[in-house]
């Protein structure tokens, strides 16, 4: 997003609005759950929306429409309401990749209100506000379909807002994550699956190896964060099998470390500086610490 309401003389402030103080969030700058950012932020300030989906599965954490509140009080908003919630989405992600002509799996919404869509498999099923690797099925034949559906029924997330259903891109064993901030790669990895595992989630066991993107995947991902209009967010890639990648999700509040940066700079401070580049001649401050809400 243009940035030129960064470009004030004033002291501004800069949080990152969540609800957790994970390691990536505290690195990124000081943590305002919603409600906080509500009460300290205002116009001139920075705000970096970085509300997660819910441990349920079922939707977004609350507070989604502070964001909103704040643009309209003039606070510059990085990952807005709108960007946000199409990232967690894989329905709307997969709509604004398509709608943006980013190459991406086929993916269909299936729901226990809705009939079983003719789609031939191999194919996943997931949660459609899902991350983790939670509940993620991979299903080689139709019965083998038939029996996650019937499994998912069992699952509060499948009643509440249904899942998607993914074509299958052949596992190569890795994938590739690249950080994308204010339309730069500021950082990658590839994340290895363990063995006898076909996702590579680092909670299930995948582990993160040093990776630098090539051409193709930074515009893939570069375009990934263009078509949801996110500033910040990591893009999961795969080899697809006659060579090339294909977008495979979106993720809007991305966890990140020291081993994804590049060329030997530090991946927060890549961000940081993409994402206000002017801040250290506007005299651009952390926010500070509010007693938890």
């Amino acid at each position: 997003m243009p940035l030129a309401a960064l470009m004030m003389d004033a002291m501004r402030t800069f949080a990152v609005v969540a609800h957790k103080a994970s390691t990536t969030n505290a690195r990124l700058g000081v943590v305002l759950t919603p409600s906080q950012a509500v009460v300290r932020l205002g116009r001139g300030d920075v705000a970096l929306g970085r509300i997660d989906v819910m441990a349920s599965l079922d939707g977004v954490e609350r507070g989604l429409w502070t964001l909103d509140l704040l643009e309209r009080r003039g606070v510059t908003v990085l990952n807005p309401r709108r960007s946000l919630s199409a990232a967690h989405d894989k329905l709307a992600t997969a709509a604004a990749l398509e709608a943006g002509s980013v190459l991406h799996p086929r993916t269909v919404h299936v729901a226990p209100w809705l009939p079983v869509p003719a789609f031939a498999p191999p194919v996943v099923l997931k949660p459609r506000f899902g991350s983790w690797g939670r509940d993620v099925v991979r299903c080689d034949s139709r019965a083998e379909l038939l029996r996650a559906l019937t499994q998912a029924r069992t699952r509060v997330w499948f009643n509440a807002t249904g899942g998607v259903l993914q074509e299958l891109v052949p596992p190569a064993g890795y994938d590739l994550r690249v950080v994308v901030a204010g339309g730069r790669i500021a950082g990658a990895v590839h994340r290895v699956a363990t063995a006898g595992e076909w996702r590579t989630n680092v909670g299930l066991g995948g582990r993160r190896t040093p990776a630098v993107p090539d051409p193709q995947a930074c515009r893939l991902a570069i375009g990934a964060a263009a078509a949801l209009g996110a500033d910040l967010v990591g893009v999961d890639l795969l080899p697809l099998p006659d060579g090339g990648w294909t977008v495979i999700e979106v993720n809007g509040a991305v966890d990140f470390g020291g081993d994804y940066s590049l060329a030997g700079e530090d991946v927060f401070a890549t961000v940081r500086s993409a994402l206000v580049p002017d801040a250290p001649r506007a005299g651009l401050r952390a926010a500070p610490a509010l007693a938890s809400a």
